[in-house]
């Protein structure tokens, strides 16, 4: 069977996902009355949740005598680590442009990384259905953006549909609105070529994904680069500098049919497939026949710009919801992390209670945070910090965000006066239809954590900010943090609505009556700029005399703020954690006894 291996590389939310549905439900992948879930290859629950795709995933269809591999890419800048491994596993890309938003930052990363490779690329004008579309444009976008990046005379010669994903249909005409995608799959088979890779030679197959079986333990995703691979064959392992790693067998080799991975006999140059047998392997190792010596050339992957400090769970009431609270058991779930997501870096600190992980954005570690939480780990997370370089003369940098916000006009004065604050420099401003300006900035990385909240509330919630990291440039010296202090407990127990009802006057809640405390506990943002111990646990005195009016009042409170994780982890200081339990997510002071917050910023200061 004639063989087609091709990536879906888009920016987040313009249709890769709905695309591979229809892809599939038109080549007859599915039986017509088979009931599957929208977004089929979202499949763990953090993807259905957020409606985004965080793992790349490998599937297969037929089409005409054709097999066709797809494999479904993340669009967030954060997991651009996932885009970039599994670009040596395709020999095309099909670009999905959304007809109305257009090239956007992560397309122009997951592109560029597509044309260094010498990728020719398929674009779809997707959505073109909506009452906003401006398809010519977005091409000429398009054209622009690779240009800009550097694109050959032949990847300049790219073919072009415009597509409904939902709809399930492409054309040539811009205009049309029905159909189906055959168009598309004509356009895999005649454009992207076949994979020309040595059939006779020994078996090579470089590791591009990993996965866990509770059955048959790692099992490692990749393209058979040469030769042909069998069932039980002797098999060895190789790092990037040709040492042996193990040797073993193949004891299961698995081929992607649909949604699912299939058991095969035998597999040969060209095929993407999964081999199960190996224990110490990893991701960017060579598995080969044991008469190789010669490593396999792994792409270089960009480096980690953001880390954080994941400790164990030391607060008063560590251990009551959580099953999994011991530093062994974080470090090795975090270096089980490490080795299949290779954009996260694991250090462990010289206290031995926690560790230094180092990833590409605040959702990328968000993620990993939540997919723990779930998993039953209590964990102390402090503040994001940015990871400084230095130049050739020894002076400081630190990492350079491209920021592209998309607001309406109204609120444009206020997003650019609250990114100069962040000493963000305006690099292009223009009308993009419909009442709004498009704005993109080159701001340091420091300064943008913790102001997507902010922003959303400064937009109500209409604006859209992308983000993509740019460069390592100048320090850009003190950038000013959160304005308010907070509502610090002074004690432990219950909160009582009889203390919560004053408080209130004081700033915004994020507690409510009956919830346990513990001092030193955050319970709420102070409307001034310091910080502010109080009793939160006060009750009313039960005694004979009653109140002057003749009556009691019925204390009535403003629902408390409730803080999701990543904005947690936004909001939270330098000398502040976010307490992370499966069933609760608490802000607490690093310090709980207020004599040490005292020693510690006399420390500070001096």
């Amino acid at each position: 069977m004639s063989l087609r291996n091709v990536a879906i590389i888009a920016h987040v939310d313009h249709g890769k996902t709905t695309l591979v549905d229809q892809l599939f439900r038109q080549s007859g992948t599915f039986r017509d009355n088979q009931r599957i879930e929208e977004r089929a290859m979202d499949s763990n629950d953090l993807e259905k949740e957020r409606g985004i795709t965080i793992l790349a995933k490998c599937t297969s269809i037929e089409w005409e005598g054709t097999r066709i591999n797809i494999v479904d890419t993340p669009g967030h800048a954060d997991f651009g680590g996932e885009v970039e491994r599994i670009l040596s596993m395709v020999d095309g890309v099909i670009l999905l442009v959304d007809s109305s938003e257009g090239a956007m930052p992560q397309t122009k990363f997951v592109t560029g990384k597509a044309l260094a490779l010498g990728l020719r690329p398929i674009v779809v004008v997707n959505k073109i259905d909506r009452s906003d579309a401006r398809a010519q444009e977005v091409l000429d976008e398009v054209f622009d953006l690779f240009v800009s990046l550097d694109a050959n005379d032949e990847q300049l010669d790219f073919p072009v549909l415009f597509a409904s994903g939902r709809n399930g249909y492409a054309s040539d005409d811009p205009e049309a609105r029905e159909g189906t995608l055959h168009p598309l799959f004509q356009k895999i088979v005649d454009h992207v070529p076949p994979p020309a890779l040595d059939q006779d030679g020994p078996f090579k197959f470089l590791v591009t994904l990993l996965d866990r079986d509770n059955f048959l333990g790692r099992i490692l995703t990749g393209r058979v680069a040469s030769g042909v691979v069998k069932v039980n064959q002797q098999i060895h392992a190789l790092d990037g500098s040709g040492a042996v790693v193990e040797s073993g067998r193949a004891s299961k080799i698995f081929a992607f049919r649909g949604l699912e991975r299939v058991p095969v006999d035998e597999a040969k140059a060209g095929d993407i497939i999964s081999i199960a047998g190996l224990t110490v392997a990893t991701v960017a190792n060579t598995i080969a026949d044991p008469s190789v010596s010669d490593p396999l050339h792994a792409q270089p992957i960009d480096p980690p710009t953001l880390s954080m400090r994941f400790a164990v769970n030391d607060s008063p009431m560590a251990g009551r919801e959580g099953t999994k609270v011991t530093s062994r058991m974080i470090r090795d779930r975090l270096l089980r992390e490490a080795e299949s997501n290779v954009a996260i870096k694991v250090t462990e600190a010289a206290d031995r209670d926690s560790f230094e992980v180092a990833g590409r954005g605040e959702l990328q570690l968000g993620v990993l945070i939540e997919t723990m939480r779930r998993e039953g780990f209590e964990l102390g997370i402090s503040r994001p910090r940015v990871l400084f370089g230095e130049d050739e003369n020894g002076g400081r940098t630190e990492p350079y965000e491209t920021v592209v916000i998309d607001v309406d006009d109204e609120y444009s004065g206020t997003v650019v006066e609250k990114m100069s604050i962040r000493k963000a420099e305006l690099t292009d401003m223009r009308p993009s239809g419909g009442g709004k300006t498009r704005i993109t900035f080159s701001a340091p990385s420091r300064g943008l954590i913790g102001y997507h909240g902010e922003f959303l509330s400064d937009t109500r919630g209409t604006g859209i900010m992308n983000r993509l990291f740019e460069k390592y440039g100048p320090h850009k010296g003190n950038i000013e943090g959160r304005k308010n202090g907070v509502l610090i407990s002074n004690g432990a127990g219950e909160a009582n609505a009889y203390a919560l009802g004053p408080l209130e006057e004081r700033g915004v809640l994020m507690v409510e009556p009956g919830e346990p405390l513990y001092e030193g506990m955050i319970i709420g943002e102070n409307a001034k700029t310091d910080d502010l111990e109080v009793n939160p646990m006060k009750a009313k005195q039960l005694t004979n005399f009653r109140a002057s009016g003749g009556k009691d009042d019925a204390i009535r409170l403003t629902p408390p703020r409730r803080l999701t994780l990543e904005q947690a982890i936004a909001y939270i200081d330098d000398d502040e954690l976010v307490e992370v339990t499966p069933k609760s997510i608490r802000l607490r002071k690093r310090h709980l006894d207020p004599h040490e917050r005292k020693r510690a910023s006399r420390a500070k200061a001096a």
